[in-house]
């Protein structure tokens, strides 16, 4: 049986970490070296770290930022946001990051995602995908959620994984921030549609939800919010998974 994973997110603007509402509205949380650290003695077993203005203002990833928080930490540390070639992808990983996410650059040039998997592994490529549920399933948006695309999330799931992506990370933009719960459809949907390993992401808000996702598919549960406002810690998340007897790490 696969460990499942909980996994802090560190959302990044300014250099500082933040969190919104449904991709709006930020707000300071921290430094994202000392949140980094913070989490792992806390238990994560994986951290995100995503430049959420990086393609908004048409620029690559903060390098230096990526080696300063790889130094904080021994966890697999995925890094996306202003990843747009195949040297972005290798700067991030000779850096300090295991996985490189790529959301924008994805869609706008598919080849990415099939040319970095082949070059650096499939398991060092995750392809983000920002949803919205809309009339008949959910439509991928980009540009950290600004852009709408028309494509429907299930089929770019599905070809993103024939690409080589080792890993979906899948955020439901009508719950990000709301504390309401995971889009337990949707995760659900993507998981039943690919065989790679699905990250949940958007709308944890008690322990519930983590187990009503790891039970739609998920092995990667995300949260970010909850964490930084010190509401749950990682390893209060996995020792209830554990007591309802999901496969987790305690150590």
């Amino acid at each position: 049986m696969v460990a499942v994973r909980v996994i802090p997110c560190l959302d990044v603007a300014g250099g500082r970490v933040v969190k919104g509402v449904k991709f709006q509205r930020l707000r300071e949380k921290g430094d994202p070296v000392e949140l980094a650290a913070r989490y792992e003695e806390l238990g994560a077993d994986e951290l995100v770290l995503l430049d959420v203005t990086a393609t908004i203002e048409d620029r690559g990833p903060l390098y230096n930022l990526v080696r300063n928080v790889a130094s904080a930490i021994s966890i697999p540390f995925t890094v996306g946001g202003g990843v747009r070639n195949l040297y972005d992808v290798e700067k991030l990983l000779d850096s300090g990051a295991d996985k490189v996410s790529i959301n924008t650059a994805a869609v706008k040039n598919p080849r990415l995602v099939e040319e970095a998997s082949r070059e650096f592994g499939s398991q060092s490529i995750v392809v983000a995908i920002d949803a919205k549920r809309e009339p008949g399933g959910w439509r991928v948006y980009v540009a950290s959620g600004k852009v709408p695309t028309g494509l429907d999330a299930i089929a770019w799931a599905r070809r993103a994984v024939e690409l080589g992506a080792g890993e979906l990370l899948v955020t439901s933009i009508d719950r990000d921030g709301t504390r309401e719960g995971y889009d337990v459809e949707l995760t659900r949907a993507i998981a039943e549609a690919v065989e790679a390993p699905v990250i949940a992401s958007g709308g944890a808000g008690r322990l519930e939800h983590f187990y009503e996702a790891y039970r739609a598919g998920a092995t990667g549960l995300l949260a970010a919010g909850l964490f930084h406002d010190s509401i749950l810690t990682p390893m209060e998340v996995k020792e209830y998974l554990a007591s309802r007897g999901v496969e987790v790490r305690l150590w």
